[in-house]
């Protein structure tokens, strides 16, 4: 797939406009959260029971190891460039599930490094779309 061009499946035949959009702003909270290295902000975004596996393979169980894990890593994170989510494909597994494609660019003077995360993520009773389960790729080039 192209980047720049996200496909949908739809749920029962029917396109779910309202919440793929609703997702697309959850990963654009993620960029900005990132980009801004603001880690309340990108916790706000998971739920209680969320499992996160960095791009290095650690595996956080739970909001609260999540949130020890971000609060002491990403307020030091070191890039001298730009970093950039976009939705590629959203799959609905059920009306209240999501598993989400993204294309992850850190953009810098040296180069374009990119990631594939893969997030699931569930509908609440508020109607809120939150991460649940993740996992953070690296591309390698080659």
């Amino acid at each position: 797939m192209e980047a720049g061009t996200q496909s949908t499946q739809s749920i029962d035949g029917i396109e779910a406009i309202d919440d793929i959009k609703a997702i697309e702003r959850v990963v654009a909270t993620v960029e900005r959260t990132q980009r801004d290295k603001d880690a309340e902000g990108f916790l706000t975004l998971f739920r209680p029971d969320a499992l996160w596996t960095t791009g290095h393979g650690k595996v956080l169980l739970g909001l609260d190891a999540i949130a020890e894990f971000t609060r002491a890593v990403l307020p030091q994170a070191v890039w001298d460039g730009d970093v950039t989510y976009e939705v590629i494909h959203t799959q609905f597994l059920r009306p209240d599930v999501a598993a989400v494609k993204v294309r992850q660019v850190y953009h810098s003077a040296e180069g374009e490094t990119e990631g594939a995360p893969l997030y699931v993520m569930t509908k609440q009773e508020d109607g809120r779309w939150l991460l649940h389960a993740c996992q953070n790729t690296e591309v390698r080039s080659g």
